[in-house]
C-alpha cells in the first residue's frame, strides 16, 4: 500500500508539472486531446486513474486552505480596525483621530502578517454625524489557487463608530495667594492650566457642549465689579471717597451661606473693604500688584475676578494669563471651592452675566458632566503680615481673625484653620452629592492636614495629586486633560 501511494504521489507530481507546462501554451481543444491520450495509456492505468481522482480532492483542499488563510487575514484586519477606531474615538480632532488610528492599528495588526501586502488604514471623521470611518485592504499571495491562475486574494474590511460626545462644564479653582510668587509657581500653574485647555479644545476656539470657568482665590473672592447688584448695603462712595473704586471682592456670608450654593437673592453679599489701620495706612492708594505686601487701600489683597462659564478657548486662556499672586490676608481655599460650585450650580442660571442664559445646566442633564479642579500651595489660614497686624491677622473675607466671625470659643490660629478646613469638607461633600467631579492638587505642600483635606475632598484617591514639583505639575494637568477628554467621548 505504501508503494501504491508513493506511485500515486509521483503521478500527481508528473501531472502537476505537465499541466503547468502545457496550460498556457495550448488551446482548450489541444488540452482535451492530450488529456485523452494520457488517459488511454494503459501502462499503470489504475495508478493514473487514482492520481486523477486525487486531483480534485487536492484541488478542493488547496482552495480551502487558501480560502481559510484569506478568512483569517480578513478577521484579523476587521478586529484591528475595530480596536483602532474605538481607541481613536476618544480623540477630539480629526488630526488626532487619524494619528491614533494608525498608532493603534499598528499595535494590533503586525507588520508582515501572513506575508500580506497592506493598504491602509484610512480614517475619516464626519463632524456632522460625529462618526469615524476606518477601512483597509490587504493582498494575500495564494499557495494553491495560483495553479488556477489566482495569484492574489484581496480582502477588505471597514468599521464605523458613532460617537456620543458628553457635554462638560469645567471650573478651575486656582490659588492666587502671595506664596505662589515664589519658585515660579504661579507661572508653572498658568502654563499647566493652559496645556489642559489646549488638550480639551485642540485647535478650535469653541467645542460643542463645552464650557470653562475660572475662580482665582486668595483670602477673599472677586465676583467682578459688574455684579454690584448682588450686594447689600453697598455705597460706591465708601471707595470713591478714598480715591478708588470697588474692585469686586466680597466678604464671606454668615451662617451656612459661606459653604453652599445659595444665590444673592437668598443671601446677598457684602463688599470687601480693608479698613484704614496700622497695617494698611492710606492714602496714598497703592493697589497695583507689584507693591506686593506694601500695597495699600480698601481693595488690598483682592485678586482677579471670577470668569463664569464661557465657551471660548481664547477667553479662558487670556483670563488664566492674567492671574497674579496677590499678597496679604492669607488663604481661604474653602471660599474658592464654594465659588467654584456657584459657577456650576443650576441655581445660578441667569444670575451670572453671560451671553448664554441656559448655563449652568441642570445636574441631571443627559450626557453632561460638571468638573472642578482646585489647586493650592498653602494651608487655610489667616495671615498676619510681619506679626504686626491688629486683631491677630490681616483683613480677610472673614474680617480679622480675632473678630471671630467663625463663631469659635477660642479663635486661635490653629482653631481657625481647623474650622475653615471643616467648612471646606462640608462643601466638598455637598458638591459630590450633586455628582460634581472634583480633582484636587496640593502644590509643593508638605502639611499633612491640608493633604488629607484635599485627598478626602477629591472624588476618589485617583483624583488627588500630592505636592508635584514644577515639572510634575505640567504632567498632572496633562493627565487630567486626557482623562477629561476620555470622559467626554464615549462609544
Amino acid at each position: 500500500m505504501g508503494v501504491f501511494f508513493s506511485q500515486v504521489g509521483h503521478k500527481i507530481a508528473d501531472l502537476y508539472h505537465w499541466l503547468v507546462a502545457q496550460c498556457d501554451r495550448v488551446t482548450g481543444e489541444q488540452a482535451n486531446a492530450r488529456i485523452k491520450h494520457f488517459m488511454q495509456n494503459q501502462h499503470g492505468s489504475i495508478i493514473t486513474y487514482a492520481a486523477l481522482a486525487v486531483i480534485p480532492i487536492a484541488g478542493f483542499t488547496g482552495v480551502a486552505l487558501d480560502t481559510a488563510r484569506a478568512y483569517m487575514l480578513q478577521s484579523q484586519l476587521s478586529a484591528s480596525l475595530d480596536a483602532s477606531a474605538l481607541a481613536a474615538g476618544k480623540s477630539l480632532t480629526e488630526e488626532e483621530i487619524i494619528a491614533d488610528v494608525n498608532r493603534y492599528f499598528g499595535v494590533n495588526f503586525k507588520e508582515g502578517y501572513m506575508h500580506a501586502t497592506l493598504h491602509g488604514p484610512y480614517a475619516s471623521y464626519n463632524p456632522d454625524t460625529n462618526t469615524i470611518t476606518v477601512n483597509a485592504r490587504a493582498d494575500l499571495h495564494t499557495t494553491f489557487m495560483r495553479l488556477f491562475g489566482q495569484d492574489i486574494i484581496t480582502v477588505s474590511a471597514q468599521t464605523e463608530i458613532q460617537r456620543n460626545v458628553r457635554g462638560m462644564e469645567l471650573v478651575l479653582v486656582m490659588d492666587n495667594t502671595g506664596s505662589m510668587r515664589s519658585g515660579s509657581k504661579i507661572e508653572t500653574m498658568k502654563n499647566a492650566a493652559t496645556d489642559l485647555i489646549n488638550i480639551l479644545y485642540g485647535e478650535r476656539d469653541t467645542v460643542d457642549d463645552f464650557w470653562v470657568g475660572l475662580v482665582p482665590f486668595v483670602a477673599s473672592i472677586n465676583i467682578g465689579a459688574s455684579n454690584w447688584d448682588w450686594l447689600s448695603g453697598y455705597d460706591p462712595s465708601d471707595f470713591t471717597d478714598e480715591g478708588t473704586v470697588w474692585k469686586g471682592c466680597v466678604e464671606a456670608r454668615s451662617g451656612l451661606f459661606d459653604r453652599d450654593d445659595s444665590t444673592p437673592l437668598e443671601a446677598p453679599f457684602t463688599a470687601y473693604f480693608y479698613p484704614d489701620a496700622s497695617d494698611n495706612n492710606y492714602p496714598p492708594i497703592r493697589e497695583e500688584n507689584y507693591y506686593q505686601n506694601d500695597g495699600k487701600g480698601p481693595n488690598l489683597g483682592c485678586g482677579p475676578a471670577i470668569t463664569p462659564l464661557t465657551a471660548s478657548k481664547s477667553t479662558i486662556i487670556d483670563k488664566i494669563d492674567e492671574m497674579l499672586p496677590w499678597h496679604r490676608g492669607g488663604t481661604m481655599s474653602n471660599l474658592g471651592l464654594s465659588w467654584g460650585w456657584r459657577v456650576l450650580s443650576p441655581k445660578w442660571r441667569g444670575v451670572w452675566h453671560t451671553d448664554d442664559l441656559s448655563l449652568p445646566k441642570d445636574y441631571d442633564e443627559p450626557l453632561m458632566d460638571k468638573v472642578v479642579i482646585i489647586l493650592t500651595d498653602g494651608v487655610n489660614q489667616f495671615y498676619d503680615h510681619g506679626s504686626s497686624g491688629p486683631d491677630g491677622s490681616d483683613y480677610t473675607a472673614y474680617g480679622r481673625r480675632t473678630w471671630n466671625r467663625l463663631g469659635l470659643n477660642n479663635p486661635s490660629s490653629g482653631n481657625s484653620t481647623n474650622e475653615i478646613n471643616a467648612r471646606m469638607s462640608t462643601t466638598c461633600e455637598a458638591m459630590k452629592q450633586e455628582g460634581i467631579i472634583i480633582y484636587t492638587i496640593t502644590f509643593q505642600l508638605s502639611n499633612s492636614s491640608t493633604q488629607s483635606l484635599f485627598r478626602n475632598c477629591a472624588t476618589s484617591r485617583a483624583h488627588y495629586f500630592n505636592s508635584p514639583s514644577n515639572s510634575e505639575l505640567q504632567t498632572v494637568f496633562r493627565r487630567i486633560g486626557n482623562e477629561l477628554s476620555n470622559l467626554r467621548i464615549t462609544q
